[in-house]
């Protein structure tokens, strides 16, 4: 089968316009130009385009997705990886839509709030028993505190911190830069900057084995799911990871 460049555009909710650009800068090259310049599209090129509409998703530029195009030629793993970071960010989502309707019927009566569950999602308390176990309660204490202290739009900023972090990490590990580049080593201080800003942690206290931490973290963000999903899965989580060791290696 092949689609005409506006059945294309329709679809993928774009313009001719764009579809000819990637075209022009050798993204998405037409399957068949027909009588009148008209180009169509067969199956491998909506494929193609599907990979680039989601890697613009992460905020890549034309040129990184060209690179990444060229370098990652088996599409149904490249695709399989980008799932990975769907799945993770559907399950975050989500748990915050099911919390904020139930807060919803809430306020109009419906049933009763309930505050353990009006922030899933969001919640910084679902792994309290592994911080104290980890790093004892007094961290966990003064990290709960630090939270509860800040205000909502402080609160609010550093999620979105976090959040452009994690994106940030996903859309360099599919573009495929390595560990030790200059781009994944600023991504590493910015992640070992986010950890020293928590209270209550070995990052944010002088003396401690801050480098243990660092790797530690990074180790569990491989072997533990949950922290995996943040960085797309564990290919994604392994790239923080190497990169978080060449880090720490140098400077911690």
């Amino acid at each position: 089968m092949e689609w005409s460049i506006q059945q294309i555009a329709k679809l993928a909710g774009t313009t001719s316009r764009t579809l000819r650009y990637y075209g022009d800068r050798g993204l998405l090259p037409a399957s068949r130009v027909g009588a009148g310049g008209y180009r169509y599209y067969d199956e491998q090129a909506l494929v193609r385009l599907q990979r680039i509409l989601l890697l613009r998703e992460l905020g890549l530029g034309l040129a990184q997705i060209g690179e990444i195009l060229e370098r990652e030629t088996d599409e149904r793993r490249a695709l399989e990886t980008h799932l990975e970071w769907l799945r993770a960010e559907q399950q975050r989502i989500e748990r915050q839509i099911a919390a904020v309707a139930g807060t919803i019927r809430g306020l109009e009566g419906e049933e009763r709030l309930m505050a353990e569950d009006m922030f899933d999602g969001f919640d910084h308390t679902r792994y309290r028993e592994e911080v104290e176990q980890r790093w004892g309660a007094d961290a966990y204490a003064r990290g709960d505190a630090w939270w509860r202290g800040m205000s909502e739009r402080e609160r609010t900023a550093w999620q979105e911190r976090a959040a452009r972090l994690g994106r940030d990490w996903s859309a360099a590990a599919q573009a495929g830069i390595g560990p030790d580049s200059i781009e994944a080593q600023d991504l590493a201080r910015r992640h070992v900057e986010w950890l020293s800003g928590i209270p209550g942690t070995p990052a944010a206290a002088s003396g401690d084995d801050v480098k243990g931490y660092v790797l530690g973290l990074a180790e569990m963000y491989v072997a533990d799911e949950r922290f995996a999903r943040n960085y797309g899965g564990v290919p994604g989580a392994t790239f923080v990871r190497d990169a978080l060791r060449v880090y720490a290696d140098a400077h911690l």
